[in-house]
């Protein structure tokens, strides 16, 4: 292989992973003939599987973890947020690294990074441990998954081909957090919870190798990281979700608990300072000046906690009340998924007949109406049709709002914007998983849900405590939808359609 001068001089390390081409060109990885469009498809989209999937493969492994590794109720959710926060904060970092560095090259380092967190989570002894592979994993993900859409725009010509590449892209960010739920439930019962990170590892590797050999990469730009508003934001919201965990432990009046949430808005309204001055803002403010956007993000924000959270605890009700394995919960979840997907496909028909606006607003409604019918859930509930049918009508409803949920985010939106637009339509729903799923944890332990931790056996007490604490839980998620609602209604109102610009849809 030739290299530059430049690359002769990198570590070899580096250049194992990176091969060298010249510092500012867009180069094929052959110059002689075009790679297979099906190879260098499919490592885009096995990438941006494997990122999706670990948003949702711990779901229904949660009570086997906390069993082994003896996590309380409220410390379990960091299982999930530690990913969820590192990989929405940093998101916009990681897009910004791709424009400077070269897109394969922050793509390769991203999936490396990801390889090597699941490897270490896998062999987690400690929480500590595991929770700290879980946002390392986040990084990796924040740094590679940007990557991977501009590499497919990059590699695909524009049209027909494109087209099909992009439809690809959005069925994989339709169905892989459904596909993880069950994978996950698969692996937890037939071989370990651990092996839902592992999996991850022989992937990567196979991914790290061919990478750099069918993509081509894409000339840098000049341009500044702003790694102080980067740090504040992931910082702040981090400490936000402390307190909100730690108060479910502790109680408000903690010292800690109050310090958590001070440090918390310190460090966001420090963020904000630094954003304001920065000559190359991570999140550009200027975003949130249109109210119909700004309304669409926080809605987002909303709607995707409490649905998020409905999974966290509705995975673990399955298991510790009804004696579900984890297989059959995941499983369980598929009703929902099947009903989202088919109405996904009819949602551009019913916007270009109803309108985009109404669509959300009864979208939501609907999805209101189905996290409320399951919030009433208790010890004697029956999988059909109290808990199969609500699950139906939250994939209705989601699967009608989400696609015009995105459009409000981005429309109107300047096109040298439209790429930070979409990277913080993402950020949104990550940390929208986090803060709402640390919020309702507190609503749980509020409800007096079970001392531990549920695991493969729990009293009949224990079992009526946990129904409980989810109940509570759920009826959070509908205050969440229900606000999500209220704010669609008075801010997004008729909104304007989107640009085009391409979304990440990560969390579902």
């Amino acid at each position: 292989m030739k290299c530059s001068s430049s690359n002769r001089e990198r570590p070899v390390l580096l250049r194992t992973l990176f091969p060298g081409r010249a510092r500012h060109a867009l180069s094929a990885p052959d110059a002689g003939a075009r790679p297979n469009p099906t190879l260098i498809l499919g490592v885009i989209l096995a990438t941006y599987l494997m990122i999706i999937l670990d948003a949702t493969v711990v779901i229904t492994a949660l009570p086997s973890i906390a069993e082994r590794l003896d996590f309380s109720p409220a410390t379990l959710s960091w299982v999930q947020s530690a990913y969820a926060l590192t990989f929405g904060g940093l998101l916009l970092l990681g897009a910004r690294m791709g424009d400077i560095l070269g897109r394969r090259r922050t793509f390769v380092f991203g999936i490396a990074l990801f390889t090597l967190a699941s490897l270490a989570g896998g062999f987690a002894q400690s929480q500590a441990w595991l929770l700290g592979a879980r946002a390392l994993q986040g990084v990796g993900a924040a740094i590679a998954a940007p990557s991977s859409l501009a590499l497919l725009t990059t590699n695909f010509r524009e049209g027909p081909e494109r087209m099909r590449a992009l439809a690809a892209y959005g069925a994989v960010a339709g169905g892989g957090g459904s596909v993880g739920l069950v994978l996950g439930g698969m692996l937890t019962d037939w071989i370990s919870w651990r092996w839902g990170l592992w999996i991850n590892v022989p992937v990567g590797a196979v991914l790290i190798w061919l990478a750099p050999r069918v993509l081509a990469e894409t000339e840098r730009r000049p341009g500044r990281f702003d790694l102080p508003g980067a740090t504040a934001s992931t910082a702040g919201m981090t400490a936000l979700v402390y307190g909100f965990v730690h108060a479910a432990e502790s109680g408000w009046g903690s010292p800690v608990t109050v310090a958590s949430f001070v440090a918390g808005v310190v460090l966001l309204v420090l963020f904000v300072a630094v954003e304001r001055r920065a000559a190359q803002p991570v999140t550009p403010l200027r975003l949130f000046a249109d109210r119909h956007r700004a309304g669409a993000y926080l809605a987002r924000m909303l709607l995707v906690g409490g649905m998020f959270s409905m999974f966290f605890f509705l995975s673990q009700y399955l298991q510790g009340v009804r004696g579900f394995t984890p297989l059959q919960a995941g499983i369980g979840f598929l009703p929902m998924t099947l009903v989202m997907f088919s109405t996904m496909r009819l949602v551009p028909r019913m916007a270009a007949r109803f309108g985009d606006a109404p669509l959300l607003v009864v979208g939501v409604a609907i999805a209101l109406a189905g996290m409320a019918w399951l919030s009433r859930l208790d010890v004697g509930t029956a999988f059909f049709p109290d808990i199969v049918l609500p699950l139906m009508l939250l994939g209705l409803g989601m699967g009608s709002a989400l696609a015009p949920l995105t459009g409000a985010a981005l429309g109107g939106v300047d096109p040298g914007d439209a790429g930070a637009a979409s990277g913080v339509v993402n950020a949104a729903q990550q940390l929208g998983v986090s803060l709402g799923l640390s919020v309702l944890v507190t609503v749980a332990s509020g409800a007096g849900g079970p001392e531990a931790a549920p695991g493969v056996q729990l009293s009949a007490a224990a079992q009526a405590d946990l129904a409980h604490a989810v109940s509570a839980a759920l009826t959070g998620s509908v205050v969440l939808l229900a606000l999500g609602l209220a704010v669609i209604v008075a801010t997004v109102g008729r909104f304007r359609r989107a640009t085009p610009a391409p979304v990440l849809e990560v969390a579902r």
